[in-house]
C-alpha cells in the first residue's frame, strides 16, 4: 500500500490523512526529550477536528493526559486485574471441581444459576454488602419456600468458605443470618388410612411402585436408598440390609425384618438394581408410579407416597412406647438425633397413658379396699 500524504493544518504538530470519506487526525510533540507521534481521532467516527486535535496535543505535551501508549497500558493492566478477580462463578467454577461426588451438585447448580449467579456472580466476596444479601432474601422469601431460600444462602456461605479457605479470596465483610424453617412436618396415617393404603397396594398391578412402599413401611428407608438398592445389599443370612452412601454420608446396616424379607424374596430380579424401570434401570423417580396406588386408598394428597411412610414406620415404633428414640434413630440412619426429635411427642404421649393407667388401677385397687373394710365394719 502506497504511503499516504500527511497534510498540514494550521495548529502546529497536528496533521492529517485524507481517507476520501473522511480525515485522520494525527498530532507531533515531545514528552521528556522524546518524539511521540500519535493518532488522535477520525474526523466523523469520533467527530476530531484540527483545533481539538490541538488541545490534546498541549495537554500531552504538558504530560496532563496520558499517550496512547500510556492508555494501551492501562486498559491491559486493568484487563489483567480483571481477569484475576476470583468472582463468586469462578469461585463456583472451582468448587464444582472439587467436589465432583457431592450428592447436591444438581440442586446447587440450578440454585446458582438461577438465584446467586444474576446479582453476585461477577463480584468477589468482599464486595457483597449486607445490603445485597438482605435484598435477595426477600427477593426469594416472596416466590419459594424458606427451606430454597436457607438452601441459596448456604450455598453463598459454602461457595465463600470455600474460596477463602484455600486461600483464592477475602470472606465475607458480615454473618449471614440463618433462615428459620420449620421443616418439623411428621406425616402419619391413622390405622383406617393404613388398612386401606395396604389394600390399594396389595391390588396394584405395578409390583415396583407397590413393593417399594411396602419397603419403606416396613423398614423405614429412603427414598433414594430404596432407588440404589442393590441385590447384593441383601443379606439374608444375617438380616440385614447395607445401606450404601446415605443422606447421612456413611454406609450403615438396618435390620431386615420378617415382612421386609417376605417382600424381597417375592420381588422380581431383573437387574443389579432391586427396584427397577420398564428399561432395566434404576430408578431416579416414581412419583408417578405411586402416587396412582396413594390415591386409590383416598389418603390425602399432602401425603408423600414414600417419605410419608417412612414418617408411619417411625410413628407407630414411637407410640408403641416399646422403642426408644436412639433406637428409631439408628433405624433412620438419622446422622443426628435432631431429626428423631420429631417423633418424641408421640412417645411422652404413650408414656402418659402408661402412667395414667397405673394411676387407674392404683385407684381401682384403693377402692375396692375401701369397700371391704366398710363390709367388715358394718358386721361388727
Amino acid at each position: 500500500m502506497p504511503k499516504q500524504d500527511r497534510l498540514k493544518t494550521k495548529y502546529p504538530g497536528v496533521y492529517y490523512i485524507d481517507k476520501g470519506k473522511e480525515k485522520v487526525f494525527y498530532i507531533i510533540y515531545y514528552l521528556n526529550g522524546k518524539k511521540v507521534e500519535e493518532k488522535v481521532g477520525k474526523q466523523f467516527a469520533d467527530d476530531m477536528t484540527a483545533a481539538k486535535a490541538a488541545g490534546i496535543r498541549a495537554e500531552r505535551s504538558k504530560g496532563k493526559e496520558p499517550s496512547n501508549k500510556d492508555r494501551r497500558e492501562q486498559r491491559k493492566a486493568a484487563k489483567e486485574a480483571e481477569a484475576g478477580k476470583m468472582t463468586l462463578s469462578r469461585l463456583w467454577d472451582e468448587y464444582k471441581e472439587n467436589k465432583p461426588n457431592s450428592k447436591s451438585l444438581g440442586t446447587d447448580s440450578t440454585n446458582f444459576e438461577k438465584h446467586l449467579k444474576p446479582d453476585f456472580g461477577e463480584k468477589e466476596p468482599h464486595e457483597i454488602i449486607r445490603l445485597d444479601v438482605d435484598r435477595l432474601r426477600v427477593s426469594l422469601s416472596k416466590k419459594l419456600k424458606p427451606q430454597t431460600v436457607k438452601h441459596v444462602l448456604g450455598l453463598l456461605k459454602r461457595i465463600v468458605h470455600f474460596g477463602e479457605a484455600r486461600q483464592l479470596c477475602r470472606n465475607l465483610n458480615f454473618k449471614i443470618e440463618p433462615v428459620k424453617v420449620d421443616n418439623q412436618k411428621t406425616e402419619d396415617l391413622t390405622p383406617e388410612q393404613l388398612k386401606s393404603l395396604l389394600a390399594a397396594i396389595d391390588n396394584s398391578t405395578d409390583i415396583q411402585a407397590a413393593d417399594m412402599m411396602r419397603l419403606a413401611l416396613f423398614t423405614g428407608m429412603r427414598r433414594g436408598e430404596m432407588f440404589k438398592l442393590k441385590w447384593n445389599d441383601v443379606d439374608n443370612q444375617r438380616g440385614f440390609i447395607s445401606i450404601r452412601n446415605p443422606k447421612g454420608g456413611v454406609s450403615q446396616k438396618i435390620p431386615l425384618n420378617e415382612q421386609a424379607r417376605k417382600v424381597l424374596e417375592s420381588h422380581p430380579r431383573k437387574s443389579e438394581y432391586v427396584f427397577v424401570t420398564h428399561k432395566g434401570n434404576a430408578f431416579v423417580d416414581i412419583g408417578r408410579r405411586v402416587n396412582p396406588i396413594k390415591e386409590a386408598a383416598g389418603i390425602p394428597a399432602d401425603f408423600r407416597a414414600l417419605h410419608g411412610l417412612r414418617h408411619s414406620f417411625a410413628s407407630m415404633l414411637a407410640s408403641s412406647g416399646k422403642v426408644d428414640l436412639y433406637t428409631i434413630q439408628k433405624l433412620l440412619t438419622h446422622k443426628s438425633p435432631v431429626m428423631t426429635q420429631r417423633y418424641a411427642h408421640l412417645r411422652d404421649e404413650t408414656l402418659k397413658n402408661a402412667s395414667t393407667l397405673a394411676g387407674q388401677i392404683i385407684d381401682a385397687a384403693t377402692n375396692k379396699n375401701v369397700i371391704k373394710i366398710h363390709k367388715v365394719e358394718e358386721k361388727a
